[in-house]
């Protein structure tokens, strides 16, 4: 039977780079995870297995950690700008480079002396702790012409000990879970979000205050909403951020509902008014969705968020 060759992208995945710069004592730190995937004029490898239109991987790999020195690494979108451009302007059977990172956050590490003197922070510049919190991620890809820019977070976990409830739902022959009034709601961010940012003649948005501030009003919103479903915490985390944010027009969460359930404690003769619980970790309820400002088209795949 006749065969074609269909969509195809090849590259360097998970290329770990970390990048110190020195600024006399004062030292600072750019930890990313970076993936490169090109497109092309690439029939012919994949059909007689020429290699004439390759840029080995290998080469891509070099690239990575050699544009960490040329060009520093001021924001992991920035750095995937550098690296998709090259790819696509320097290779002519590069038509497209899609590049991904995830970036790992460090703090300084604070320390006290013999006499548990704390020692602040600007005489403590280069030792660091990993932080627990989020991984930002961005993906950035560009075909000689048009950008796109998406960035998020993942493994952002957060918690609401009150102002949470779940009732009113349908109720089958199957349907044991018991209403809740006053429950635990916490959740594994995981999120991703577009920039309206997409030709050169544009001016770019700051990606670090754009990231700070996604972030920002996507927590605050989830403190801030009284919420009866995390659908309902879901919408309003996204149109808190599309409302603020002018250069970001579409936001796509995946929040599995990290389920705590009250411990029966009768049986040893005890009430428990929703102080103990149990954490499951699974199975679990997963909510996804897509927030968009209005007009606007979706973009994100429906699958992007477990990148």
């Amino acid at each position: 039977m006749p065969t074609i060759l269909g969509q195809n992208q090849y590259g360097k995945a998970e290329n770990r780079v970390v990048k110190i710069v020195r600024d006399g004592d004062t030292h600072h730190i750019k930890d990313l995870n970076v993936s490169v995937a090109l497109s092309g004029d690439m029939d012919d490898v994949h059909y007689s297995g020429s290699n004439a239109n390759v840029l080995p991987t290998d080469t891509t790999k070099n690239t990575v950690f050699a544009f960490a020195k040329e060009h520093g690494i001021e924001s992991a979108e920035q750095f995937g700008i550098h690296l998709a451009r090259h790819f696509v302007t320097s290779q002519e059977p590069i038509r497209t480079a899609r590049i991904r990172i995830e970036e790992y956050a460090w703090e300084r590490i604070a320390t006290s002396d013999g006499n548990s003197r704390f020692i602040g922070a600007d005489e403590v510049q280069h030792s660091f702790v990993r932080k627990g919190q989020e991984l930002r991620t961005a993906q950035i890809t560009y075909d000689g012409r048009k950008w796109e820019i998406v960035s998020g977070l993942k493994d952002l976990t957060v918690l609401n000990s009150t102002n949470s409830e779940f009732w009113g739902y349908v109720k089958d022959r199957y349907t044991t879970l018991k209403e809740a009034y006053d429950r635990i709601l916490a959740t594994d961010v995981s999120a991703r979000w577009r920039y309206n940012w997409t030709d050169d003649e544009q001016p770019m948005p700051n990606w670090e205050k754009s990231y700070r501030q996604a972030r920002k009003y996507m927590l605050e919103a989830f403190a801030e909403t009284y919420s009866l479903s995390l659908q309902q915490t879901l919408y309003q985390m996204g149109s808190r951020i599309i409302n603020s944010r002018s250069e970001i027009d579409e936001i796509r969460f995946s929040l599995p509902n990290n389920h705590h359930f009250l411990v029966d404690l009768e049986p040893f003769g005890l009430k428990n008014d929703n102080e103990v619980y149990f954490a499951a970790d699974r199975p679990y309820g997963l909510i996804e969705a897509t927030v968009l400002r209005d007009g606007v088209e979706p973009k994100i795949p429906v699958d992007m968020t477990n990148l």
